[in-house]
């Protein structure tokens, strides 16, 4: 993809100290990245992400304060999307967009972190996944200049915030450098396992 559209601007939403200062560390020394402590209701912005499942059900968590807020409307737009656009599924690592009728943020995006509700613990990768199908959704549409992150996986998945950091962190760095490939299977490895850990391993066992 070409990296002539800018990556917007991006707002990390934390409901706690402990979530904030990980979000802190997450964004410094990156461009046009801040944290908001609190709702993520109340931050300004383009666009909302909700850290959804493939099926858009939007009853449980954050999703469901979405539909409170902006009405059932949203949930059917999500699944009517998922349907026609995505084959019924929409998988982890990809996104759609869909208006939400409110003024104060018109647009949400919808990034899975996990199929269905479910354990996720700290070495999977799908806040990474998620992150970067939210930056790449929000490049390629025209309205969205800002967008508000909560965290991905941190709640129904029990991702640890710290892990949720890193990978967030990842994204961001690398939707601002150009797109390479990984020159060997080593590469990609490491690349793969720095995600979550610091510490040497194996990735097959």
């Amino acid at each position: 993809m070409s990296r002539a559209q800018t990556r917007p601007d991006v707002i990390l939403v934390a409901v706690d100290d402990r979530t904030a200062e990980a979000w802190t560390r997450a964004a410094a020394g990156i461009e046009r990245v801040t944290v908001h402590k609190g709702s993520i209701l109340d931050v300004d912005c383009d666009a909302v992400v909700s850290p959804a499942n493939g099926f858009g059900f939007m009853d449980g968590g954050l999703d469901q304060l979405y539909t409170v807020h902006f009405g059932q409307l949203v949930q059917d737009r999500v699944r009517e999307r998922i349907l026609h656009d995505h084959d019924g599924e929409l998988l982890v690592g990809d996104a759609l967009t869909v208006a939400t009728g409110d003024e104060r943020q018109p647009w949400l995006i919808a990034a899975p972190t996990m199929r269905v509700p479910m354990f996720l613990g700290p070495e999977t990768v799908n806040p990474y996944l998620a992150m970067r199908a939210v930056l790449r959704e929000a490049r390629r549409h025209p309205g969205i200049a800002s967008v508000a992150v909560p965290g991905l996986g941190t709640g129904t998945g029990r991702v640890p915030v710290t892990v949720c950091a890193r990978q967030m962190r990842a994204a961001l760095l690398r939707a601002d450098r150009p797109v390479v490939l990984p020159a060997s299977w080593a590469e990609a490895t490491e690349d793969h396992r720095l995600l979550y850990t610091d510490g040497p391993g194996r990735l097959q066992y």
